[in-house]
């Protein structure tokens, strides 16, 4: 699974004007599943993502999770992170699950998430949204399960 992880101040998901999830400071993830993914692999991610260490303590320095501060995680399947724009000019995305397998496992990482104890707000899967966040920071970092398995 790839994810992309903003600390945000807010945002909000929309679909045809309707707002579907809304969070205040947090975090947004988007979420990609691979055709290799496997249940552990979003455990993995969940656990990385509620425990990284990307908002300020009382010193001003990025040492508090996302969980200690209360904050709540805003995430959005997005099936192109496995966009490869290596050849020609448009992405293939061979690499993506199909969307049948892609949503059970995003579905789990959506438990993951919620077991490990933070608010959790979603999209819709495979609709077209309009996603609008106020990145804090800016802080973007880039999550690979991959790399680990």
């Amino acid at each position: 699974m790839r994810a992309v992880v903003q600390r945000v101040s807010r945002a909000e998901v929309r679909v045809e004007g309707r707002i579907l999830g809304r969070i205040g400071a947090g975090l947004v993830v988007l979420v990609g599943v691979g055709r290799e993914d496997t249940a552990e692999a979003g455990q993995w991610l969940a656990d990385k993502i509620v425990s990284l260490r990307v908002f300020d303590d009382a010193e001003g320095k990025m040492n508090r999770s996302v969980r200690e501060v209360g904050g709540a995680v805003l995430c959005v399947s997005q099936f192109t992170l496995y966009g490869d724009c290596r050849k020609g000019r448009r992405p293939s995305y061979d690499r993506a699950a199909p969307p049948d397998r892609a949503k059970a496992l995003y579905d789990a990482f959506l438990e993951s998430l919620r077991a490990a104890g933070v608010r959790v707000e979603t999209g819709e899967f495979r609709a077209m949204m309009d996603l609008e966040l106020v990145n804090d920071g800016p802080v973007t970092l880039l999550l690979d399960s991959e790399k680990l398995f």
